[in-house]
């Protein structure tokens, strides 16, 4: 089996390419831009195109929707106020944030609003960064009054209601009650926009601002924000949604005149970005550094650390877990990390090919990103499938499949 100097087999290189081909073959995926990092050697595959019918062929600098792979870089902003200390993990978030204090609590997931208890005690910034403030999407819970205020209230990105300005959003996010303690168990997404609105209070600067200066200037990450400049328009594929049922693809986002086309009202750290193949290569191999890029440093090892160890306890990962493994044909398999640290998930147990240990998250775009520290590789997988069909998530599972597979000893 032929071997690089790099820490990949070329025999590896040519299935992953094989692999990729064989998916944008099957005309479920029309385009797959991935790269793979190891030993400061890269390998960048940009395969298909940018439309399901045909049109322009991905390239390297293809710019995706990042979706809730925005989570990990997002999170950044935080964790550089804890270096700063301008922020503490058990400080109330009522501090910058008075629309969270004095909270309601439901008595049970599927009560009326108004069946609530107080808070046991205020919400924290620890609550906050590892998504256990009591308030999330929980789609085991469609259905029930909290998930349909929540998309009544346009808390989340446009399901169905547009999300308002900051000041605007988290004021209706104060009106309703949590669907649990704080602290007591992990929720997806909703904590991560509360982020956001801190950020930009504690900094007194628009979140992307604070973002920008801080982090993704330093990485060289140009083509990553909140929107795409018209400029740029032509390098971001169409975004499609395949029905559920016949797998027929409808266009979700276009790149002229969508939704980030013009810079957002609200700028979601749940899942607002867009970046490339090598902005985000940057991000993650700047945590495998423990924090430093070209000498820099963007965030202390300690913070790293923290962002990339698991922060949950079994009591608090149980919804979690719930997600992953017990409603595993809606989510086609993802999410079994086992647990979550700051912002991505955080494999604690073998559950595929990847090590304990690997860090990063998944994005409902059809986009993937993850570090593994034990081999000092990172992977990014980028299509412009969403997961209303198991067309990406398919892809990502052969894609890290044979990623591992690739690795010389």
């Amino acid at each position: 089996m032929g071997t690089t100097t790099h820490g990949f087999t070329t025999t590896g290189l040519g299935k992953l390419h094989d692999v990729l081909d064989r998916h944008v073959d099957s005309g479920k995926i029309p385009g797959v831009v991935a790269l793979v990092s190891r030993n400061g050697h890269t390998h960048v595959e940009a395969l298909g195109t940018m439309r399901q019918d045909g049109g322009k062929p991905m390239a390297r600098d293809t710019i995706f929707r990042m979706a809730s792979t925005t989570k990990p870089v997002a999170m950044a902003a935080a964790m550089v106020l804890l270096d700063e200390c301008r922020i503490r993990l058990d400080d109330l978030a009522q501090q910058w944030l008075p629309e969270l204090a004095d909270r309601q609590v439901l008595n049970r997931i599927d009560s009326a609003l108004d069946d609530t208890v107080p808070a046991r005690r205020p919400i924290t910034v620890r609550d906050l960064l590892t998504s256990t403030f009591g308030l999330g999407m929980d789609m085991t819970a469609i259905g029930t009054p909290i998930m349909g205020a929540i998309f009544e209230h346009g808390l989340t990105p446009d399901l169905p209601t547009p999300m308002p300005g900051p000041d605007e959003w988290i004021r209706r996010l104060g009106t309703l009650p949590l669907m649990y303690q704080p602290g007591e168990r992990w929720q997806y997404q909703i904590s991560h926009d509360v982020l956001s609105v801190l950020v930009a209070r504690v900094t007194g600067r628009p979140f992307e601002d604070f973002l920008r200066e801080r982090v993704l200037d330093p990485l060289g990450m140009t083509d990553t924000g909140f929107h795409v400049p018209e400029a740029k328009h032509h390098r971001l594929p169409t975004l499609y949604a395949p029905d559920p049922a016949g797998g027929d693809f409808h266009v979700w986002d276009e790149p002229e005149n969508g939704r980030w086309s013009t810079p957002p009202t609200f700028q979601g750290s749940g899942g607002g970005l867009v970046s490339t193949a090598d902005d985000y290569h940057a991000y993650f191999q700047m945590l495998l550094n423990h924090g430093t890029h070209d000498g820099q440093q963007i965030l202390s090892r300690p913070a790293v650390e923290l962002m990339t160890t698991n922060r949950l306890t079994p009591e608090q990962n149980a919804v979690r877990t719930a997600m992953a493994t017990e409603n595993v044909h809606l989510s086609y398999g993802q999410g079994q990390h086992g647990g979550w640290g700051f912002g991505m998930a955080v494999r604690t147990y073998r559950a595929d090919y990847a090590p304990i240990g690997q860090f990063g998250w998944d994005g409902g775009a059809g986009t993937s990103t993850y570090a593994d520290p034990v081999n000092g590789l990172t992977g990014i997988l980028l299509t412009q499938v969403g997961m209303s069909a198991p067309y990406s998530a398919h892809l990502i599972h052969d894609f890290w499949t044979t990623v591992y597979q690739a690795l010389a000893n």
